[in-house]
């Protein structure tokens, strides 16, 4: 972690600062021990040439045996040539370097501490001035000012705060953005939704004034107007159902009860609620899969996803033609194709038939575009996807659901 990494660096400077300088300590020591001794050493040589000249009854074995005792007669007898072995040094010579190198010393120890204080000092000042600019973040932050951005690659020590920072930040403008586009997306659906609503709650309401304006109205034509108006009213009915049903996805609010389900049961279940559109277009069914093919899923919610794609490929099927369906399933994930020998769909508008609310030109003239936007949102959220190719011969749906 880059702070740790800066701490580290920090305390190895502050280690090799100490170990210079123990080492100059050690040095200026054994320098110092180096000097006295020899002075000491050059003293004793005088001492025993000096000892010879005034004593020479005195043979060098007793001068050496003299030295090396300890003996306060012998104290004594140095004493009466200005040696004197009990004070801090016996030599002049050797006080005054003991004093230099005693400064030398201290010195070196003030310099120690004035580096490491002033290293505190700058280490502080530095940190607290990082402290400041992270403030200042978050107060911009604060006014909804996304577009700030911190160094992710700098060595202070509150890199690994910044970066979360800086992640926050990032976080926070996606949500603002997403915040946003929910709010253009809302506001378009809303106008879409008034759109749909409009125009069949106007046909109902012109048609009922027609009705009640006109006493004498054929029985017949009565009739056609009032089929017209439980049609429009099934149209509000499914749009309304599948609006609340998108809204409840998009706000997260359904949870799949998964279980093991056959493609088959799947396929079938579908197939009945589109059977009256089949038959009224004279359409064959062909079914191919595998038997044992099977997901796990929330049957229902399926159901209805499934259903959504048939009617479409129903709608837009020529009467008296074909609509095939194959299911079967591998390793990674189980599919079903409907294939219809339709009119097509045009370049322009295959990107966009998922879309809410879009109608393409070959649409319906009832359809209000719902229906497979509501289809891919459920099958999505089955950890499935779903794709379409189209020819002036006809569509393809495909559904994938991944183990």
């Amino acid at each position: 972690m880059q702070n740790e990494l800066k701490l580290k660096k920090f305390f190895l400077f502050s280690l090799i600062i100490s170990a210079i300088f123990l080492l100059v300590f050690i040095f200026l020591n054994i320098y110092e021990y180096q000097t006295i001794t020899k002075n000491y050493n050059y003293q004793i040589a005088a001492l025993i040439t000096n000892l010879k000249n005034h004593e020479p009854q005195l043979s060098e074995t007793e001068i050496i045996k003299i030295l090396n005792s300890n003996s306060k007669a012998n104290l004594e007898l140095f004493n009466k040539y200005g040696i004197f072995l009990t004070k801090a040094s016996t030599v002049l010579a050797n006080k005054k370097l003991s004093t230099t190198y005693l400064f030398l010393n201290i010195t070196f120890f003030l310099i120690l501490i004035i580096i490491f204080i002033t290293m505190l000092i700058l280490y502080s000042k530095k940190t607290s001035k990082e402290i400041k600019d992270l403030t200042k973040y978050l107060e911009e932050i604060n006014k909804k000012n996304y577009d700030l951005k911190i160094a992710l690659n700098t060595e202070d020590e509150l890199s690994i705060l910044k970066n979360e920072i800086y992640k926050t930040t990032i976080m926070l403008k996606e949500i603002a953005e997403i915040n946003q586009n929910e709010k253009l997306n809302l506001k378009k659906s809303l106008e879409d939704i008034s759109h749909q609503l409009k125009t069949p709650l106007t046909s109902i309401l012109i048609m009922l004034d027609n009705i009640l304006d006109e006493e004498n109205m054929p029985n017949q034509t009565k009739n056609e107007f009032l089929r017209d108006i439980k049609s429009q009213i099934l149209n509000i009915n499914f749009l309304v159902e599948a609006l609340l049903k998108l809204a409840k996805f998009d706000a997260n609010t359904i949870e799949f009860t998964k279980e093991k389900t056959s493609l088959q049961t799947l396929v079938n279940a579908a197939l009945k609620n589109v059977s009256s559109l089949s038959d009224l277009k004279n359409i064959t069914i062909k079914i191919s899969g595998q038997e044992e093919a099977f997901l796990n899923c929330d049957l229902p919610w399926q159901i209805e996803a499934l259903t959504n794609i048939l009617k479409n490929s129903l709608d837009h099927s020529k009467p008296n033609s074909i609509l095939e369906i194959n299911y079967a399933q591998n390793n990674i994930y189980a599919f079903i194709t409907i294939k219809d020998y339709g009119e097509g769909i045009s370049k322009k508008d295959i990107n966009h038939i998922f879309e809410r609310f879009y109608k393409g030109s070959n649409a319906n003239p009832d359809s209000v575009g719902i229906g497979l936007a509501l289809a891919k949102t459920i099958i999505e959220k089955n950890n499935g996807t779903i794709s379409v190719i189209s020819s002036p011969k006809g569509t393809t749906f495909t559904i994938k659901y991944y183990h």
